[in-house]
């Protein structure tokens, strides 16, 4: 998908650039019509000598403490992909961030939060007009960190996107350890719907949030809400692993991890009308997506191949 950045070309900046943003990097110091630089902020200067292999300039900064980082002269885009972090609900991990961009008014901020930040509905479905009620501090967080970048665009006259994103799946992000320790899953019957998003779906939302003259929050799902275990038993198919074994919810509070069982506990069904329509991207589907993902990492059908799949393997 091409994208033509809407206005004069100047610095984006991606903050946060781990897998999400790293993929971003890539595209956007590709060959897109009308892109200028990128300037990628990363949490050690490892990861920066790591992008910068790739012909991506990045430089350390930690918004946990001083937050100092060059902000460009030119500086056109800003996309901020960094988990939240601060007491009481609140994201000063991202009030810092906002607070060192100092003076600079960029074309258009494009805020990653969650689908978290819908809380549980039982299974119902929501858009974007559904109002939000965050379960957890993660959550909640994100909520008010979107509150943050609301403000602090609307003092600017900027831009602001808020991508709502379910649950990222991609190269290396696969069940796969799981279903290779022969670990169970929570039957189907047992539970909510699934919501989640390729990583390179997510990425072409990204990069259509910032060339197209959208504002405001778009949900960021695949729109395929099947189960988890659906999608787990998918994912093994096709890796040519051993189908996963289905527990109870009473069997699951033995078996599965604490923070799986806590993701489980919400269900909700995330609709994605303003990605179709106003963003122009349409998703892939779980058995194209997980296909893609395998095919990269030289797993599909369960047959190695290359530096990449020994990574996956070994946990890299």
């Amino acid at each position: 998908m091409a994208h033509e950045l809407a206005g004069p070309a100047g610095t984006c900046l991606i903050a946060g650039c781990g897998y999400t943003g790293t993929r971003l990097a890539r595209r956007l110091s590709g060959h897109l019509v009308g892109q200028g630089p990128v300037l990628a902020l990363v949490r050690s200067a490892a990861a920066a000598a790591g992008l910068a292999r790739e012909g991506i300039r990045a430089v350390p900064a930690d918004f946990d403490g001083t937050a100092a980082f060059p902000v460009p002269e030119d500086l056109s885009a800003v996309v901020y992909l960094a988990p939240p972090a601060g007491p009481d609900g609140e994201d000063g991990r991202f009030r810092r961030f906002l607070a060192a961009l100092g003076p600079a008014r960029p074309r258009v901020l494009v805020y990653v939060s969650t689908t978290g930040v819908y809380g549980d509905t039982g299974g119902a479905a929501v858009d974007e007009s559904a109002p939000p009620a965050p379960a957890d501090d993660r959550a909640r967080q994100r909520l008010h960190a979107e509150g943050q970048a609301r403000r602090w665009c609307e003092a600017r006259e900027v831009r602001c996107v808020i991508l709502r994103v379910a649950a990222i799946y991609g190269p290396h992000r696969l069940p796969l350890d799981r279903l290779r320790r022969g670990e169970p899953v929570l039957r189907a019957e047992d539970s909510g719907p699934g919501n989640r998003i390729h990583v390179d779906d997510l990425v072409a939302a990204c990069l259509a949030a910032l060339a197209r003259p959208v504002a405001g929050v778009v949900n960021v799902a695949d729109g395929c809400s099947e189960s988890m275990a659906a999608f787990t038993a998918r994912v093994a198919a096709l890796a040519g692993l051993p189908a996963p074994r289905e527990v109870t919810w009473a069997e699951a509070q033995g078996t599965l991890s604490p923070g799986l069982l806590a993701f489980l506990r919400e269900s909700r069904r995330v609709l994605n009308p303003r990605l179709l329509r106003d963003l122009g991207v349409t998703p892939r589907e779980p058995e194209a997506g997980i296909r893609d993902s395998l095919e990269e990492m030289g797993l599909l059908g369960g047959r190695p191949r290359g530096q990449k799949a020994t990574a996956e393997r070994e946990g890299r």
